[in-house]
C-alpha cells in the first residue's frame, strides 16, 4: 500500500521521476538488530532450544530479553553457534574454554581489520590542498 506523489523533479519538466511514500507506518514486534527467535535460531542450527538458551548463559552467543522474558537473537546467531559446535567437536574443548577461545578470535579479527585498515591508509598518497 505504497501512495504516489510527484517528486519536485516532475515539476519542473523531468519525466519518469516518482517517490513512493508508505501510507503506514510499519512497526517492528522485535526488538532492531535481534530479529531471530529461540526457535527460529533452534531451527537454523539443528540445535535443541535448551542448548541454545544455555549458550546464551555461557557468553557464547548474544541475545537479548523483552519484556515477556523471550530471547531474541541477530541474524547472525547461527553462525556464532556453528563456530562454537566446530570449536567444541574439532578441538574437544569445554564450554568455558570455547568461551575465551571466541574471545581470543574475535580480537585477533578486529586486530587484523586495524592493520589492514592502516596498511590502506599508508599507501594512499596524500594529497595536500
Amino acid at each position: 500500500m505504497r501512495a504516489e506523489r510527484r517528486s519536485p523533479a516532475e515539476g519542473t519538466g523531468q519525466a519518469g521521476t516518482r517517490a513512493a511514500y508508505p501510507l503506514v507506518r510499519i512497526y517492528r514486534t522485535s526488538p532492531s538488530p535481534y530479529q531471530l527467535t529461540m526457535a527460529a535460531v533452534a531451527g537454523r542450527s539443528g540445535l535443541p532450544p535448551e542448548l541454545v538458551s544455555r549458550f546464551v548463559a555461557l557468553g557464547l552467543v548474544d541475545a537479548e530479553r523483552d519484556a515477556r522474558g523471550r530471547l531474541w537473537f541477530r541474524p547472525s546467531a547461527p553462525s556464532a553457534i556453528a563456530r562454537v559446535q566446530r570449536l567444541r567437536d574439532g578441538l574437544c574443548l569445554n564450554y568455558a574454554a570455547i568461551g575465551v577461545v571466541v574471545d581470543l578470535l574475535d580480537r585477533i579479527e578486529r586486530l587484523e581489520t586495524a592493520l589492514r585498515r592502516s596498511e590502506r591508509a599508508a599507501k594512499e598518497p596524500t594529497t595536500w590542498t
